[in-house]
């Protein structure tokens, strides 16, 4: 016999992020759980609200199946004595719960030894869940637990009433330390605004139970809902939802029963920056703004008018007969909240830029950094290295230094101080509003970017020298100071900033040699920071090894395969190799990708790898690229030797001009001339007595070895 299982976890409002969490959690645990109880059962839901968690086991069995399995006792020398079981026998057959007499002997590699047969039985389904529910419930884990009333039980909000059935049938559970005490029954609660209690009679009618008492169950049904409403409602006004991915969830998880209703922004909050008011709706009052369509996205617009609907939409959790109050309640809120964003942008604009940037030497950055007025100066002196180290028109140039001389002048305005999030965006509309070039402009606005993983790279030079200028920054001062990233610990996002390096960089295609700058900036930071008595080259050494990582990281989250990434970027590889040009070290690796799709790679690994092999014996450097001076011909014994030494003399030019492409396609050619070096009736002993030939062809190894070197560290590439 088989029935539905349902169990209900009512609570007061849960956080959206909690109720996401718990449901992944409660669907592995319960499956789990299910499949080591020997249970056997249909399809499993895991489902909720803002008020319950629910599991719905479909077809689950009744009765756990009896066990039999087989035991392994003593040796049949030692547990029968005189051909009764002896102790041992008994004793085994006791822990066994079977009579001796039923003990078999069996033949295994360590000679005659017992066996029992041993019977469990199996034992209700309902006697099982009631011993697992309370776990299943204590196992959730979250941010931000509570306890509540005058007991010791925690969880993310208060647990308030449980429903546990199977098919028809209560299953009495009991939530110890809970005040008021809770126990399971059938009554559940539904939408908070009907004032019903609600029954459930049976597993199989909860969801129609709860659908009938307002409240839609079912999670992918609320998403699906919410979807298609959304956008008819967007399509309907000829406009696109601004609603990213995890706005549009949170929503999902903070209403029961779902409604759409569209709003009115008052028409003076339209002369806003789009991005303020876009802000308050989303990251405040969980809104969905409305953009028009085919309209121009401009991050220095200065007023929304051209860039969003007067229309808004939200999702209530309301009754319909409410509808109008509930939109004229949000409404009036939006206003209040873009009121007091028009009055910090009035205030801001009684002050000009410059003042805004001379109020930073009154701001500290960090102990023992100084103020931001000083950060601001130290991101202009590597503004300047930049310039100087990259091809940077004059026109890029003076827009970037402009930009480095404001770049943090928004940090004491007004509006960042409400909306943290708009820094750099608002200090380039303010500028530009001044009257300043767009370029610096827009270089202020997007020097943040990418604030994280997926997100847009600065658009322009300018912008891409000052985030790289401020990111530099943060790591030399945080890394000065003595502080490192460490675990989970990282709360001047360090990691991030190295990731913004490398990926602006290889965006911008930028030869850049972080180690010379790193080298150089090292020196002038230990020069305005005595107090730290930092030593440079460790310093350089503890920032090489986070922009390793970040490097590696990166080629793993764009999908390279470890043993590459391990080839072009690991321990092997000198900090000096992979940090003097990361534009290089990605492109090697974009090559040793395509070459392995190609089937190609293998060919080139097998030539290099059975020259290193030997190579290893050689004393030649690691840095000997040609056959100049190491090489001498007249030592040849053989034609093979001549043929190799040709092969080496093209891939030299190759080598040291980096032409990958070609030394690959060179080191594939080769391949003939080293086998008939090692093999075949011209091939020769490398390993001779004579120690200058020993040494010649030793020679002509290791140059293989180093020019192939030039592209990868073949010894890490998996066969």
């Amino acid at each position: 016999m088989s029935s539905t299982f349902l169990l209900e976890i009512g609570t007061e409002e849960l956080p959206a992020s909690f109720v996401r969490s718990a449901l992944t959690q409660l669907q592995q645990t319960v499956e789990l759980d299910l499949a080591e109880l020997r249970l056997g059962h249909g399809q499993v839901t895991v489902t909720g609200t803002p008020r319950r968690l629910v599991v719905l086991v479909e077809s689950l069995i009744d009765r756990q199946p009896d066990l039999e399995e087989e035991r392994k006792g003593p040796p049949v020398k030692q547990a029968i004595v005189n051909g009764q079981p002896g102790p041992a026998a008994i004793g085994f057959a006791k822990r066994c719960g079977v009579d001796p007499a039923e003990l078999k002997s069996r033949d295994t590699a360590k000679g005659l030894c017992l066996y029992a047969l041993v019977r469990t039985s199996g034992e209700n389904t309902t006697a099982l869940l009631k011993k697992r529910i309370p776990a299943w419930i204590d196992g959730l884990q979250g941010k931000r637990f509570m306890r509540w009333g005058e007991g010791e039980r925690r969880f993310s909000r208060p647990v308030r009433w449980l429903v546990s059935l199977y098919g028809s049938e209560l299953i009495p559970v009991a939530l110890p330390e809970t005040q008021p005490p809770v126990h399971s029954g059938r009554f559940s609660r539904p939408h908070r605004l009907f004032e019903t209690s609600l029954e459930i009679q049976h597993a199989d009618t909860y969801f129609e139970s709860q659908a009938r008492a307002g409240v839609m169950v079912d999670r992918p049904q609320r998403e699906r809902l919410i979807r298609s409403v959304l956008a008819e409602e967007a399509a309907s006004c000829s406009a696109t939802i601004d609603c990213p991915e995890g706005l549009f969830q949170e929503l999902v998880d903070l209403v029961e029963s779902p409604r759409v209703l569209s709003g009115e922004i008052a028409d003076c909050y339209l002369d806003l920056p789009p991005e303020v008011i876009v802000t308050v709706m989303q990251s405040h009052q969980r809104y969905v703004p409305l953009k028009k369509n085919k309209a121009h996205q401009d991050p220095l617009a200065l007023q929304a008018r051209d860039v969003l609907l007067s229309k808004f939409l939200l999702v209530s959790n309301g009754l319909a007969s409410a509808d109008l109050n509930i939109v004229r309640g949000n409404e009036r809120v939006l206003s209040a909240r873009l009121a007091d964003a028009e009055f910090f942008l009035t205030v801001d604009r009684k002050s000009s830029c410059e003042q805004r940037r001379e109020s930073l030497d009154r701001v500290t950055f960090a102990k023992g950094l100084g103020s931001l007025r000083d950060r601001s100066d130290r991101i202009t002196w590597l503004m300047h290295y930049l310039i100087k180290s990259l091809t940077i028109s004059s026109d890029t140039s003076t827009h970037a230094l402009r930009a480095a001389h404001f770049c943090k002048h928004d940090l004491v305005s007004q509006m960042v101080g409400e909306f943290p999030e708009l820094q750099g965006l608002i200090g380039g509309k303010y500028l530009l509003e001044e009257g300043e070039d767009r370029q610096a402009a827009l270089a202020v606005a997007e020097h943040y970017q990418p604030r994280g993983a997926g997100d847009n790279l600065p658009s322009s030079d300018a912008g891409a020298l000052l985030a790289l200028a401020e990111r530099l920054e943060l790591l030399l001062s945080i890394f000065a100071k003595g502080d490192r990233p460490s675990g989970s610990s990282d709360p001047y996002a360090l990691r991030r900033a190295g990731n913004g390096i490398v990926q602006i960089l290889w965006d911008r295609g930028w030869r850049l040699s972080l180690q010379t700058l790193l080298s150089d900036a090292a020196i002038h930071w230990s020069a305005l920071f005595p107090s730290f008595a930092m030593k440079p080259g460790q310093l350089v050494a503890d920032l090489s090894l986070l922009l390793r990582q970040r490097m590696i990281s990166q080629f793993e989250d764009d999908g390279f395969p470890v043993d590459l990434v391990q080839a072009v970027a690991g321990e092997s590889v000198s900090d000096e190799r992979l940090l003097s040009d990361p534009v290089d070290g990605r492109e090697r690796l974009q090559l040793l990708h395509q070459l392995r799709l190609d089937r190609r790679l293998e060919g080139v690994q097998a030539v290099v790898q059975r020259a290193a092999k030997l190579a290893e014996k050689g004393d030649l450097g690691n840095d000997q690229l040609t056959t100049l001076g190491v090489v001498q011909s007249d030592l040849f014994e053989s034609p093979s030797e001549y043929s190799l030494l040709e092969s080496l003399e093209l891939l030299s030019p190759l080598s040291q001009s980096r032409n990958y492409v070609e030394l690959a396609e060179g080191l594939q050619d080769a391949a003939k001339s080293l086998e008939n070096f090692f093999d075949g009736p011209q091939s020769v002993m490398v390993m001779v007595e004579d120690v200058k030939v020993r040494r010649n062809r030793l020679n002509l190894l290791c140059i293989l070895r180093n020019q192939a070197s030039v592209l990868a560290q073949f010894d890490c590439i998996q066969s």
